[in-house]
């Protein structure tokens, strides 16, 4: 079951700006951090308290990658794919992932985002270009924290810090 947002949350965070109609991003940023995604509802509300048409949020949430239109895991893991990552195992990093939070990476969201979140929603795995660590790599984010030089061997461990356990 999805969680929703507050609608009052929603109007806390557009009265905080002065001119909400110009700080659109912003809000909708807000609100992501609030509840992890934009939900339908969340977005249909600004719509509405802003006078802003939908299809013109989505435009903004699906052009940028930083937003989220399906719920997402507790613990946002990403793996960089850029070149100096790729070439030093970063697709390994991802097989492991997945076959160490039991998710694939060919089960891509409908949004094409994220691989995929675990069932429980701990943790949802996604791809990016770069995190400018090139002289790190391979290199892994997870919520705000980077991870450099990280071998297969060395996932167990950090994925224990957010919690995870061994089946």
């Amino acid at each position: 079951m999805e969680k929703t947002i507050d609608k009052k949350i929603i109007d806390e965070i557009i009265e905080k700006y002065k001119n909400p109609s110009g700080k659109v991003i912003s809000i909708l940023e807000d609100i992501q951090e609030k509840n992890k995604y934009l939900s339908k509802e969340a977005l249909e509300y600004v719509s509405e308290k802003l006078n802003i048409p939908l299809s013109q949020l989505y435009s903004i949430a699906t052009f940028y990658s930083f937003f989220n239109l399906k719920p997402v895991g507790k613990h946002i893991i990403s793996v960089c794919t850029g070149t100096p990552c790729h070439v030093k195992g970063a697709p390994q990093l991802i097989k492991t992932l997945e076959r160490l939070l039991g998710i694939k990476q060919d089960e891509v969201s409908e949004d094409s985002k994220f691989f995929l979140t675990t069932h429980d929603r701990s943790f949802s795995l996604t791809a990016a270009r770069c995190f400018g660590c090139c002289s790190m790599a391979p290199v892994i984010r997870i919520d705000d924290k980077i991870y450099g030089y990280v071998t297969v061997n060395d996932l167990p461990k950090i994925l224990k810090e957010y919690g995870w356990r061994e089946k």
